[in-house]
């Protein structure tokens, strides 16, 4: 009898310990505004730099709270054998991603814009997920 109750607890024990560790490190807040939905550069800055850095290697200051450091956005060319993946990257900003490291399906900071694309015109959309597109185009190591 006690050894299985002893083997109860540790189960739940480990358990409970291992959906801690499964937890982002921290609340990641990043106060956000509505920006320009012509520019790129600055939906970049204020919506992905605070993960992904200035650069987009994924060294912002923010990146230290997540599980898992945040995506070379600077490699995805060459992770996808030399060819920007525009269609990825339209999904994953229109749709969100499964990386462990956002918590969610969807990324701390694009999470709250996406979710408010549903209520923008189409047009605003598009717009917005495309120059954000070409902008990390521009970012993709050469």
């Amino acid at each position: 009898m006690y050894k299985a109750l002893l083997f109860t607890a540790m189960a739940v024990t480990l358990a409970l310990t291992m959906s801690y560790a499964d937890q982002p490190k921290g609340n990641i807040v990043i106060p956000i505004q509505k920006t320009d939905p012509t520019n790129g550069k600055v939906m970049f800055t204020s919506y992905c730099a605070p993960c992904h850095g200035g650069d987009g290697r994924g060294n912002g200051p923010a990146a230290s709270a997540l599980k898992t450091r945040p995506t070379d956005l600077t490699r995805l060319a060459s992770s996808h054998h030399g060819k920007y993946p525009e269609t990825h990257i339209v999904a994953v900003l229109r749709f969100g991603t499964e990386v462990s490291s956002h918590g969610s399906g969807e990324m701390p900071v694009w999470g709250t814009i996406v979710g408010k694309m549903s209520t923008m015109n189409s047009q605003e959309k598009d717009l917005r997920t495309a120059n954000l597109t070409r902008y990390l185009e521009t970012l993709q190591a050469k």
